[in-house]
C-alpha cells in the first residue's frame, strides 16, 4: 500500500496542539476527519512530533498509507479545499513504504517570535504571532548564551512539568538570536525536543537579555538537571514549526517516482545538521 508524506501549515491560535484530546479541537482530529471522507476508508495519520496548545506550525510532516487511486496534486486540492482556514495542506509526495514522519525525522527549526517595543504589536497584526516583550532585549547577550546551548546535554532543567523520558539528553545543532526591526528571534535546530524545552529555553534566554542573569549562567542551569533553576516558560503562541528535515533517501517513492509536490516540501540542502548518529525529533517542544 503506498506510503504519502504530507505538509502542512496551521495557525495554532484555535487548536489544543496535535494530537487527539477528548472534548476539544486538535490539528490530528480535524486533518484526518477530511482525510477520511476524502479517501473512503480508515486512515491513521502519523505528525513529525506534537505541538502545544496555541503553537504553529510553517511546515510540519504527516504520513499515511491509502489505495486511493487519486493523484496527488488532485487529492491536495481534495483535501485542501475541504480544511477550515486555519489549517492547510502545502505538498503531498509518495515516499518509501515503511516511511514514518516521527521516526524517520532527523532535526527540526523551531523560531520563537518577540515583538521588542513598548506598544502592542497590533499595528503589526503579529500579536497571534509574537509574544510582547515592552523592555529592551539585550540581543548579543542573548546570542551568546544561546551558543552554550549547541551540542548533546541532559536538558532536564529544560523540561515542562510531568515530563519523563528515558533519556533527557537532546542535542541542539543550532541555536541563535537576531533581531529584525522591532522583532527578536530564536531559531533552534535539534534532533528533538523534551516536552517545552524551546519555551523554556526561549524563556531563559529572555531573562539574559533582559540583564537578569548571565550568559555564563546556561551551563550552570543545565548543569543542575533542575527546572526551578531555568527561566519561565515562554508563551506558546510565539512559537513555530518552521521545517521538518528527512532523509533524501526516505523521500523517494518504491517506484522511484518524482515528488507529486509543485514545490519543494522541504529543505533540500543536507547542511551540516541533520546528518549524525542517534538524531531523532519524535518529542514536544
Amino acid at each position: 500500500m503506498p506510503t504519502y508524506l504530507m505538509r502542512i501549515a496551521f495557525d495554532g491560535t484555535d487548536f489544543h496542539g496535535f494530537q487527539p484530546q477528548p472534548g476539544v479541537r486538535t490539528v490530528q482530529e480535524v486533518l484526518q476527519g477530511h482525510l477520511q471522507r476524502v479517501l473512503r476508508h480508515p486512515v491513521e495519520l502519523v505528525g513529525s512530533g506534537r505541538t502545544d496548545a496555541g503553537v504553529h506550525a510553517a511546515a510540519m510532516g504527516t504520513s499515511f498509507t491509502t489505495e486511493c487511486p487519486i493523484p496527488p496534486p488532485r487529492l491536495v486540492h481534495a483535501i485542501g479545499s475541504r480544511l477550515p482556514d486555519d489549517l492547510g495542506v502545502l505538498g503531498l509526495q509518495e515516499v518509501a513504504a515503511d516511511f514514518h514522519a516521527r521516526r524517520d525525522a532527523v532535526c527540526k527549526l523551531y523560531e520563537y517570535r518577540i515583538y521588542n517595543h513598548p506598544t502592542r504589536p497590533v499595528a503589526q497584526f503579529a500579536q497571534r504571532y509574537a509574544f510582547h516583550c515592552w523592555r529592551p532585549l539585550d540581543v548579543e547577550r542573548m546570542n551568546a548564551a544561546a551558543a552554550l546551548f549547541i551540542g548533546a546535554h541532559d536538558f532536564s532543567a529544560f523540561a515542562g512539568a510531568g515530563c519523563v523520558r528515558e533519556s533527557m539528553t537532546r542535542r541542539i545543532l543550532h541555536c541563535g538570536v537576531e533581531r529584525l526591526f522591532n522583532e527578536v528571534r530564536i531559531q533552534v535546530v535539534g534532533d528533538g525536543f523534551l516536552y517545552q524545552q524551546v519555551r523554556i529555553m526561549s524563556g531563559t534566554l529572555m531573562q539574559i537579555g533582559l540583564g537578569r542573569w548571565a550568559p555564563e549562567d546556561v551551563p550552570r542551569i543545565v548543569a543542575t538537571r533542575d527546572r526551578r533553576h531555568a527561566g519561565p516558560t515562554a508563551q506558546p503562541h510565539g512559537l513555530c514549526l518552521r521545517w521538518v528535515r528527512y532523509p533524501p533517501e526516505r523521500l523517494v517513492p518504491p517506484s522511484g517516482a518524482a515528488a507529486s509536490s509543485a514545490e519543494p516540501p522541504w529543505p533540500l540542502d543536507s547542511g551540516s545538521i541533520g546528518t549524525g548518529p542517534g538524531i531523532r525529533a519524535e518529542d514536544k517542544a
